[in-house]
């Protein structure tokens, strides 16, 4: 039987998808950008029975790189309040170079708002669940999120605004 080499080299690994109408789609990197927490309340937190009130805020932002490439930033911070004192504050930040050609802006604009931040959520559920896990915390499991529904609400809301700034 013969031996099947299964590595996959740096070159196939950033292929770019490419469909029959020319567009082309390519994830170049995925990083971590920022990963940072902070337990400003401990040791004296932890004697506290926890019950936690729990925010997340979540933000993505892209910007282009020129020849095709876009980096897109995807942040989410977690922070865990008991009694009114914070027990941590878990900031998480993943970033992507994408490679997009052939779209439309506003579908390019959708793409890079949704289906890039999609990639990059399981890198930022991953690093807040060990993060507050290593600071001394019960894990903190980020739910699953609609990027498109959020986006086409962020759509629906600047053109709300738009409107009511014309009238």
């Amino acid at each position: 039987m013969a031996e099947q080499d299964n590595t996959i080299n740096p070159e196939q690994a950033a292929q770019t998808v490419e469909t029959p109408d020319g567009v082309q789609l390519a994830v170049q990197s995925i990083y971590a950008k920022d990963i940072s927490f902070e337990a400003p309340n401990s040791p004296e937190i932890f004697l506290k029975q926890y019950k936690p009130e729990i925010n997340v805020n979540l933000g993505n932002t892209s910007r282009d790189l020129e020849n095709d490439s876009y980096e897109v930033e995807l942040q989410v911070t977690v922070t865990s309040k008991v009694e009114e004192q914070t027990a941590y504050i878990a900031e998480v930040k993943y970033a992507g170079v994408f490679g997009i050609k052939g779209l439309p802006d506003d579908v390019k604009a959708r793409v890079l708002r949704t289906f890039c931040s999609e990639q990059l959520y399981p890198y930022v559920r991953e690093a807040v669940s060990e993060t507050v896990a290593r600071g001394g915390f019960p894990r903190f499991v980020l739910q699953p999120i609609n990027f498109n529904a959020l986006y086409d609400q962020a759509v629906a809301q600047a053109a709300q605004q738009q409107g009511e700034a014309n009238a």
